[in-house]
């Protein structure tokens, strides 16, 4: 197993971003650390019995109504070490920072997803922006598969270039989404995924996702990560517990780090 991803492979990856708003890396994990990470998340769900559910309202839209539901945890990291580990695993901050252009990566927020058999909820269409908008738009999402993500499962699905439409105009109504006739989810291209791939996306890039309806569970790790240098232009999502660790490189906004420079 390789803890480094090859500077021919880090160039590929952040050309496919900045062209289509996206890339799947394939194999970032290997099938046994997959599996062991996925067997973490299902147990940490169950630790935590929570009855919460967090569907959009606007996700009953999309098909199967109330009959849908998802589990999640935020701030994973502090719930497992395992996940403290990944974080800032090279294999991963590499890759951030390549298609970032930038050294530093730093966190934004970490969130657990699981999609239930036969009933995982949908997500509507929309872009990461409007919940944490930034002034350069570097804030991007890595989607860690901890199993297979097949389309029947409720894979993510993504508007390849969307990003460089900039921001769009959201919906607010039942959470954030752009409006289901101009951006249906049947027009999306889906990003199937095996166990081990991991997704990076930036937060202007339109995307989605169906209903889980296979027997088996999803199970995904969306990290959400930033260039330290790129500050929020509004005061949201800031109750995640985790926000402004350095995963890779310094904050070379930090007065600390302005001292050790000179």
């Amino acid at each position: 197993m390789s803890l480094m991803v090859e500077e021919s492979q880090l160039a590929s990856h952040a050309a496919a971003y900045a062209e289509h708003g996206y890339v799947l890396v394939k194999g970032l994990l290997d099938k046994a650390e997959a599996r062991a990470y996925r067997e973490e998340s299902h147990a940490l769900i169950e630790r935590l019995n929570r009855d919460a559910d967090p569907t959009w309202e606007s996700a009953r839209h999309l098909g199967m109504g109330e009959r849908t539901e998802l589990k999640h945890c935020h701030d994973v990291q502090f719930q497992a070490a395992a996940f403290s580990r990944l974080l800032v695993d090279p294999r991963f901050t590499d890759v951030a920072a390549a298609v970032m252009g930038t050294p530093n990566v730093q966190l934004h927020h970490t969130k657990l997803f699981v999609k239930p058999p036969e009933k995982g909820s949908p997500f509507p269409m929309h872009q990461d922006h409007p919940f944490f908008p930034h002034a350069k738009h570097s804030v991007g999402a890595a989607i860690f598969h901890f199993d297979d993500a097949p389309l029947e499962k409720g894979c993510v699905q993504v508007m390849p270039g969307s990003h460089r439409g900039g921001p769009l105009t959201h919906r607010s109504e039942g959470g954030w989404h752009l409006p289901y006739s101009e951006w249906p989810l049947e027009n999306a291209t889906p990003c199937e995924a095996e166990a081990g791939d991991v997704l990076f996306f930036t937060y202007l890039t339109v995307h989605g996702s169906g209903v889980n309806t296979t027997p088996e569970a999803r199970t995904t790790l969306l990290v959400q990560y930033r260039d330290p240098a790129d500050p929020p232009t509004e005061d949201l999502h800031t109750h995640s517990l985790g926000q402004g660790m350095i995963l890779r490189g310094v904050d070379p906004t930090s007065r600390g780090a302005a001292a050790a420079a000179m």
